[in-house]
């Protein structure tokens, strides 16, 4: 199908693209591709290639590489195009821009500059994800890439241990066992979690499991693809009444009131209030 080119108002127009699958794209990605008088993307040959697969002449255009390294100099060249009464699409290299995408200091340079945006939604690996996991979807965080090293991967993984939704990280073949190893050990082995590749290409594939089960699986196997894993929750029993005042039975027989109260609000993850003022009504009760 060959797209023709429809007037667009000068500003900053953002396109999800494909995932995998070329003809994910949505019709009105394709119109912006066709007609923006300035083209930019995070791959231009990626670009390039959906172009050509859905009919889009490039015509006297050429397609500007945003990157990390080039994102300063190629955002000020987009905002002066806009500012100058020019249309410009940027596209990530696969899904929606600025989710672990260099256009985030596009974006964030448009609105120092009050540069008019909006989005042209398309696909995207954490939604794709989450809707094929199996687990709860009500509330979720994204948390990107964790870092490389060791040490500084478990402590981003410390931090995001009382999330109370599922946590959502894209992360590279050759670093995924190290990865589930990692958050076994710190949010626990026993977290449901789901191990999402190759979404919406030829070799999708989801497997699911508790994260030991998984960081065994994958200590074994070498995947391939861009994958996507989520895990579960955690999840921990409330705490009853009844085993805070026996906290602070125990503790009032060695302790004054504030000092067991800030002992067993420390033990138990509470606040510090509601259990000083049961502490307060027991050792009443105890006069």
């Amino acid at each position: 199908m060959n797209y023709q080119k429809v007037p667009l108002s000068a500003g900053l127009y953002f396109v999800g693209v494909p995932i995998g699958t070329a003809r994910d794209i949505t019709l009105r990605a394709l119109d912006v591709l066709a007609s923006a008088d300035v083209l930019a993307a995070e791959d231009t040959r990626s670009m390039r290639k959906l172009m050509d697969i859905h009919g889009i002449p490039l015509r006297e255009r050429r397609i500007l590489a945003l990157h990390d390294h080039s994102a300063e100099g190629v955002g000020a060249r987009l905002v002066k195009a806009v500012k100058e009464g020019k249309s410009v699409a940027y596209a990530s290299e696969a899904g929606m821009p600025l989710i672990a995408d260099p256009g985030f200091e596009l974006s964030r340079l448009a609105v120092r500059e009050s540069i008019e945006m909006t989005c042209a939604p398309g696909p995207s690996a954490v939604l794709t994800a989450l809707a094929l996991g199996g687990l709860p979807t009500d509330a979720f965080f994204f948390a990107g890439f964790l870092p490389n090293a060791r040490a500084a991967r478990s402590a981003a993984l410390e931090k995001l241990q009382e999330v109370s939704g599922t946590l959502v990280f894209y992360e590279s073949p050759k670093r995924l066992a190290a990865m589930l190893r990692d958050a076994a050990v710190v949010l626990g082995g026993e977290r449901q979690a789901a191990v999402c590749r190759e979404l919406t290409k030829k070799f999708e594939e989801v497997r699911r499991g508790t994260l030991e089960e998984l960081s065994h699986l994958y200590a074994k196997t070498s995947p391939k693809g861009e994958i996507v894993v989520l895990v579960d929750r955690g999840y921990s029993e409330p705490i009853k009444q009844i085993d805070i005042e026996t906290s602070l039975r125990s503790a009032l027989l060695e302790m004054s009131v504030r000092d067991a109260a800030d002992m067993v609000a420390q033990a138990h993850a509470l606040p510090r209030r509601q259990v000083y003022q049961i502490a307060l009504a027991l050792g009443k009760d105890s006069i």
